[in-house]
């Protein structure tokens, strides 16, 4: 099924008229909303979301642009079969583009990637054992449905980025771990995206807290963890509504995004 015609490399981020309209005013959403939760670092860190059935050409953040300030139309439009990107004015960064492009090349199911260093999942990602232990229903959501990448070879340059990507090989994983490094997160679409790392970090968040306790933590059983997992599985699916929630605050107080 073919969609609309890839735009011209070097002007997709002053274009005066939306490709992908809805899709780009969903991913400002998601980068303006992960800055006002202090998700987000500096000027560093990436969301990508596919917009062809291959799952090749994606939208994805401008270089250095802080996640508070991004607006739809400046969104860049890649095709991670392009070799020659980064050679343009306006390419991503290095870092984004070799685990990016990496990702929705090898990655089809792949739809929609984020990328951040919070800080309970980095406190995470940085423990020797880097598991996440079902101690509650948040928790429980994730039950053997991550995968830790416990071989870090520096800043995901395209050669880290395709080892990455290789451990997106069962369906059901769709958080990956980053030892010594952050979290990734697949989905389906944003909203779906987004609310999975929005749980990820609070259930890391309760995780890490409940450590800084001392005390004996209550663990679920396996069998217990499994069927919560299974029941949140089942469970019908609040993302898109908390995602339509997040875009109508933005809507009356910072309608920009859309722009």
């Amino acid at each position: 099924m073919k969609r609309d015609n890839l735009p011209d490399h070097k002007s997709v981020t002053t274009q005066s008229s939306f490709n992908y309209e809805n899709e780009r005013i969903d991913l400002a959403c998601a980068f303006r909303w992960t800055a006002r939760l202090g998700m987000h670092e500096g000027v560093a860190n990436h969301f990508s979301l596919a917009v062809n059935d291959e799952g090749t050409r994606f939208l994805m953040n401008p270089n250095l642009r802080h996640f508070s300030l991004i607006r739809a139309s400046e969104i860049l439009v890649l095709d991670a079969n392009d070799s020659s990107t980064m050679e343009h004015p306006d390419a991503p960064d290095p870092t984004a583009w070799g685990l990016h492009a990496s990702i929705h090349r090898q990655c089809p199911h792949a739809r929609c990637v984020m990328h951040l260093h919070p800080v309970y999942s980095t406190v995470l990602a940085s423990l020797a054992d880097s598991n996440l232990p079902p101690i509650d229903q948040n928790t429980a959501i994730f039950y053997k449905r991550y995968v830790i990448d416990e071989e870090y070879g520096g800043m995901a340059f395209e050669k880290e980025g395709e080892r990455c990507a290789e451990l997106f090989n069962e369906p059901k994983i769709k958080v990956m771990i980053m030892g010594n490094h952050g979290v990734l997160v697949i989905g389906s679409n944003v909203a779906d995206t987004f609310n999975r790392l929005y749980y990820f970090e609070r259930a890391v968040e309760t995780y890490i807290k409940a450590l800084w306790t001392g005390q004996p933590l209550r663990f679920l059983s396996d069998e217990i963890a499994e069927k919560t997992a299974v029941q949140w599985e089942k469970y019908p699916d609040s993302s898109q509504i908390f995602f339509a929630e997040l875009k109508a605050i933005l809507d009356e107080e910072e309608p920009s995004y859309r722009l």
